[in-house]
């Protein structure tokens, strides 16, 4: 139990003045500083002033609480990379604060933006077989805007009116709700659909959802990378404009040229030809009245699509890596920030130089609450590096690193089976040394290669009638056997743990899990699930596995995934956006037959042709792109996205409508053309980076497979342990809590050890790379935020004269040993 004395330095959220909380503590924050406590290099040091009690029916254990909860709540902030002017300033702030942060109310944003946009489906123009009435559609529509309404309304419970209306995402959210609201119920009203083009603003409700973060960031780093892009894109229109009107001069006068015949026209063709899309058609007109005309179409390509779109690339690149770089700085530096004002908020007026493990343990219960007292203590060591009583701030700043460590504990033996009897011991061992052997490797990779020939040879020798089902290949089975024989020996050899931490192994033993099912899918002809034999060649993957440059580039692949796949649902709310502005325009436009004044009829003709007493259907097939519905608007989209061919479906459109329709395809083309652009930047940025990283460190690893990434070591003595276990007692009394953390005690019991040796593991992010790749630029970004937010250190800040000198030897919690482990990164 807390002493009398030790109480917090901070007290959060006084009934009186809110203290920390109040406007100037606000303003306080974004300084790293505020309420009655200064930093002078890196130290907390109480400042003369008033100070904010409790009132005496508040007791001293909820003022930690409500400290730890605060702590916490910052630290989730840091971590979320949330503003600290939204932290909630009061008591009714917290309640409604923690409602919407939760799993359950980020669901309900998450669900109720994708039913909005879903509504496209069944709203007019709907999907035949999704049609809905549309008061049925209305009524859904205004149910999921009401929970919207609601979901604002507890933010502006939590934010305030005043940092609410501040809030310029979520102004721009209540201003498209409010519209929104009016058209659904003027739809309900008259009981028909209106041109709503609108309905593009859906995709805001999603992307502001907790779990689109990743989809935000991407949005920021689009509109962050225009300004150089418009400037490139200007050039380009500029001498697209000086060449169509010089195109106009040189080839209108071919009237059998329709490309030039206007200057509307002109720069029609130049626009699509900077896609090549109409290449060569374009020039043949002109070229076959003039040969030297191609030295127009020539020029105008190199400088266009070979120089300045290059360039393009180029400028948004480097632009890409510098909002990269100054992200990273941001976060970092924001994550400083939080871990400062936490700091402040666990320390007492009696050690205010460190965070005890009774204050550090009340705050992981609130901020990772599933956490066992075992690992919460085990947490607190490995920050504690120095052995000290005490945490310091310097310690308590690595804490983002060790927060999402996995421990367990490791084995006295270097093996598995170091305890098993000798002969079995000698056996195991032996499996052991065989697959850990170069030889054994290498011998893999040429069995791989062979198996990789097979396939192929195999493959081609194969007719257009041949069945699976009728035939199970011998080397199926010989290279399966080969595949599950390694599997089995790397398990008995490493041992299970062991195997399946490789990420290499998992999909070893995937492919190979696969494989064995598609065999017994060919031996029991269950054709559905034929599939599974495709599977095969993935097994080649494993060679990329010999040489460091392809491991780089597979290393990269993987680690942008979850990125690439932030990046495709950004590019389906473009898409969506122009889906519902084409559905609205274009809806029925296009049809068989159509469009027989346009140069593009032949695209569009369906006709029957009589061969002698054959009749044969003659379709030209591009009246299946339109924007009758939702789905074929987002095919039609995607068509126009990889530009082959996109202008016969621009201009049929265009046929039916008017000249002002090409605006739309123009202006998709441009804006995928960023966010495509912006894709290719992040790939070429990542394995940069990856690049760089592995030459700037290089690390040479004896096995490609061996991948530890984040580890810390950390020893716990059986004093440690029942210290801890009895401050735990009467901090956090109840069996359940405490079982983690007996178990520990049990462990040395049964093995007979004084300690135990614990290893705290987690895999490698790109923030961890970047934290080695940055490391001097890390150390002045750091000088510079001290600069920036603390005080300066020449400015007479003294003690309370009320509380005693700091002390972190008088600290009553159990004594830690300096057998803590140094990290690593692997």
């Amino acid at each position: 139990m807390e002493s009398d004395d030790d109480v917090p330095l901070i007290l959060t959220w006084d009934e009186a003045n809110s203290g920390l909380l109040s406007e100037e503590a606000e303003r306080g924050d974004e300084n790293g500083g505020g309420g009655n406590y200064d930093i002078v290099n890196n130290a907390v040091i109480s400042t003369p002033g008033p100070q904010n009690h409790r009132g005496q029916n508040v007791s001293l254990r909820q003022s930690w609480e409500m400290n730890y909860q605060e702590a916490a709540i910052y630290l989730q902030e840091g971590e979320n990379n949330d503003k600290f002017f939204t932290h909630p300033r009061n008591p009714k702030a917290l309640a409604a604060y923690l409602f919407a942060h939760n799993h359950l109310f980020y669901m309900m944003e998450l669900l109720t933006g994708l039913l909005l946009m879903m509504l496209s489906l069944c709203e007019a123009p709907a999907v035949p077989s999704l049609r809905l009435d549309v008061y049925v559609h209305a009524t859904l529509e205004l149910l999921a805007l009401v929970m919207v309404a609601f979901e604002l309304c507890m933010k502006l419970r939590w934010l305030g009116f005043g940092t609410f209306i501040r809030h310029k995402r979520t102004m721009v959210k209540t201003c498209v709700l409010l519209l929104q609201f009016v058209e659904a119920i003027v739809v309900l009203i008259r009981q028909t659909s209106h041109v709503r083009v609108t309905r593009a603003l859906r995709p805001i409700f999603l992307v502001d959802c907790r779990y689109c973060g990743a989809v935000r960031r991407n949005l920021r780093q689009i509109f962050q990378s225009l300004p150089p892009f418009i400037d490139i894109l200007l050039l380009l229109l500029f001498f697209m404009v000086i060449f169509a009107i010089l195109g106009f001069c040189l080839f209108s006068p071919n009237t059998s040229d329709p490309y030039f015949s206007t200057l509307e026209n002109s720069l029609v063709s130049l626009f699509v030809l900077l896609t090549t899309a109409n290449f060569p058609d374009v020039m043949m007109p002109a070229y076959s009245k003039n040969r030297w005309s191609c030295v127009f179409f020539i020029v105008y390509l190199s400088i266009e699509l070979y120089f300045i779109m290059n360039l393009l690339l180029a400028v948004v690149f480097d632009t890409f890596n510098d909002v990269e770089k100054m992200k990273f700085k941001s976060l970092l530096l924001h994550k400083r920030s939080a871990i400062d004002h936490a700091f402040q908020l666990l320390v007492s007026r009696q050690r205010p130089m460190g965070v005890s493990l009774k204050q550090f343990d009340g705050l992981m219960r609130f901020y990772r609450p599933r956490m066992s007292a075992r690992d919460r203590f085990l947490t607190y060591k490995a920050l504690n590096t120095s052995g000290a009583p005490m945490l310091s701030l310097q310690d308590f700043y690595k804490f983002y690193e060790v927060t999402g460590l996995k421990w367990k504990a490791r084995r006295s033996g270097e093996h598995w089976f170091d305890d098993l009897p000798h002969t079995t011991f000698l056996i195991f061992k032996g499996i052991n040394l065989l697959v850990k052997s170069k030889g054994f490797q290498y011998a893999m990779y040429a069995v791989v290669a062979i198996n990789g020939v097979w396939i192929l040879v195999e493959t081609y020798t194969l007719n257009s009638g041949f069945s699976w089902s009728r035939f199970v290949p011998w080397s199926y089975i010989v290279f399966l056997t080969i595949y599950g024989v390694e599997v089995l020996l790397k398990i008995s050899g490493l041992g299970p743990m062991a195997y399946f931490s490789s990420g290499w192994n998992l999909f070893d033993f995937s492919v190979t899990v696969f494989a064995f099912l598609g065999l017994i899918a060919l031996a029991f002809d269950m054709e559905p699930f034929y599939f599974i034999v495709v599977l095969r060649p993935l097994q080649l993957l494993r060679l990329f596995k010999i040489k460091q440059r392809y491991r780089n580039v597979l290393d990269t692949m993987f680690e942008l995934f979850p990125r690439m796949a932030s990046l495709g649902l950004t590019l389906i709310i473009f898409y969506y956006s122009f889906a519902i502005v084409g559905m609205e325009f274009f809806a029925d436009v296009v049809y068989p037959n159509c469009c027989n004044a346009s140069t593009v009829a032949d695209s569009y003709r369906q006709i029957n042709i009589t061969i002698g007493n054959k009749t044969v259907l003659e379709e030209g097939y591009y009246y299946l792109n339109n924007f009758n519905n939702i789905l074929s608007s987002f095919v039609t989209l995607f068509e126009l996205t990889v530009v082959n061919n996109w202008y016969i479906t621009m201009e049929g459109v265009t046929s039916m409508t008017s000249h002002w329709s090409r605006l739309y395809f123009m202006t998709f083309y441009i804006v995928t053309m960023v966010v495509m652009t912006i894709i290719v930047a992040f790939i070429l940025d990542a394995f940069v980076f990856r690049m760089n990283y592995s030459r700037k460190n290089r690390e040479p690893v004896e096995n490609p497979e061996d991948e530890n990434g984040i580890v810390f070591e950390v020893e716990v003595s059986r004093d440690e342990a029942l210290a801890t276990l009895e401050l735990y007692k009467q901090t956090c009394p109840g069996q359940s809590s405490l079982s983690s953390l007996q178990g520990v005690l049990t462990a040395m019991d049964r093995g007979g050890h004084l300690s135990l040796v614990y290893l705290g593991r987690r895999s490698r992010t790109k923030s961890d790379l970047s934290i080695k790749m940055y490391e001097e630029e890390i150390q002045e970004w750091y000088a510079e935020y001290s600069r920036e937010n603390l005080p300066q250190s020449d400015q007479s800040l003294e003690l309370d004269p009320e509380s005693p000198a700091p002390d972190l030897s008088t600290c009553p919690e159990p004594q830690l040993n300096s057998q803590t482990g140094p990290h690593r990164i692997n």
